[in-house]
């Protein structure tokens, strides 16, 4: 008798347009691979681009899909997943919702995958989302502030609070022809920085605000440190391009600041990571990458989403609202002096995070085995 090949469905916010939900998407994609017969199903952005990024056998154009379209999509599969990543916010929670709507409604078993939330201000939207998510099967959040918010609105469910996925990516090689190109050589003393776009996921930012507080710091870390700089986007194909520049062309010494130039994978991009020796960073996923490869950073968190990682790891940073210039730059002189004391301090927290990002995949086949009595090792 065949072995069954369970049919999982992934959605979240795919196809290519930020490296932190890929790194999220090839972990899980990874997990799955690893412990079970699988086909997998993308609900994508750009599924052309998720099919050339990722080892799945299908994906769907998701949004240009009307409701009876995707309908047969979902009606396939043994598990829709909704996640991860920070996808549940007041523009966009409608367009990941539909999905698990439609599951919910067709019976199929659904899990939220380590998500974050937020910002939820308007209560129809609110309203919805506590509808939709108190008739799933599991959810887990990434964060803590995931969880109280949920709770906040209503949401009856059991709220597992595991951790991000991406902490399970590995590094990917980088050839000597990206080494040259991007003047990568661990000799060289060099400080990456992450500048976040204003847009829907983060209403609050005021871009000239953090253009000159970025400027400034900059031109402090080629003073103080004697380093270069490198802008890596983690949004390469939409504005963190654009918003890096932005910050280098209010640099006093703009001559010893970069971008990244290539498109690189979310683990080549890990790679790189490593030849950091100091992180400033205002995204999510290069903080994590930054930890990953056990770089002191100092945090701009501008959400929930990344005070709550920092806080995970004992870290102490302002939120974005309350920093000044003299502020960050006394952050940045402080860190840079204890970076030592930070390094030890990373490698030891950083274990126990990364157990809490594997728990997510043990519930999720926790989940096929109660549904289907599926019997396979958890990784």
């Amino acid at each position: 008798m065949a072995e069954r090949i369970y049919k999982i469905g992934i959605s979240g916010s795919y196809g290519g347009l930020n490296m932190g939900d890929e790194a999220i998407l090839q972990s899980i994609v990874s997990q799955l691979r690893q412990s079970i017969p699988v086909e997998i199903t993308v609900f994508s952005r750009n599924a052309s681009d998720t099919l050339i990024r990722h080892s799945v056998e299908r994906a769907v154009e998701v949004r240009s899909l009307s409701h009876k379209e995707v309908k047969p999509e979902i009606q396939r599969l043994d598990l829709f997943i909704l996640g991860g990543g920070g996808i549940l916010y007041d523009a966009d929670a409608h367009y990941y919702l539909r999905e698990v709507r439609i599951a919910c409604d067709l019976g199929i078993p659904v899990m939220l995958y380590a998500i974050g939330a937020g910002p939820l201000t308007d209560r129809r939207v609110q309203s919805m989302v506590r509808d939709v998510l108190n008739e799933v099967d599991l959810i887990t959040v990434r964060e803590v502030g995931a969880q109280s918010l949920f709770e906040s609105i209503g949401v009856n469910k059991e709220i597992i609070v595991t951790a991000d996925p991406a902490l399970l990516l590995q590094p990917e090689p980088l050839s000597d022809e990206n080494l040259l190109i991007e003047q990568l050589d661990k000799k060289r003393k060099l400080v990456g920085i992450s500048v976040r776009e204003p847009g829907v996921a983060a209403p609050d930012i005021d871009e000239k605000f953090y253009h000159g507080l970025l400027a400034n710091a900059a031109d402090f870390i080629v003073d103080r440190l004697d380093a270069d700089i490198l802008f890596i986007p983690m949004e390469h194909r939409v504005q963190d391009l654009q918003h890096s520049h932005a910050v280098i062309s209010k640099m006093l010494r703009p001559q010893r600041a970069s971008v990244l130039k290539g498109e690189y994978t979310p683990g080549q991009i890990l790679s790189i990571m490593s030849y950091l020796t100091f992180a400033v960073g205002m995204r999510l996923h290069f903080l994590i990458f930054a930890a990953l490869q056990n770089v002191p950073f100092v945090a701009l968190p501008y959400a929930s989403k990344v005070s709550g990682f920092i806080k995970e790891l004992g870290i102490q940073s302002p939120p974005l609202h309350l920093v000044n210039e003299g502020r960050l730059i006394a952050h940045i002189d402080y860190i840079w002096d204890t970076q030592n004391q930070l390094r030890v301090q990373l490698a030891q927290r950083l274990p126990d995070v990364k157990e809490r990002a594997k728990q997510t995949h043990q519930l999720l086949l926790k989940l096929l085995h109660e549904k289907y009595n599926i019997v396979h090792s958890l990784i």
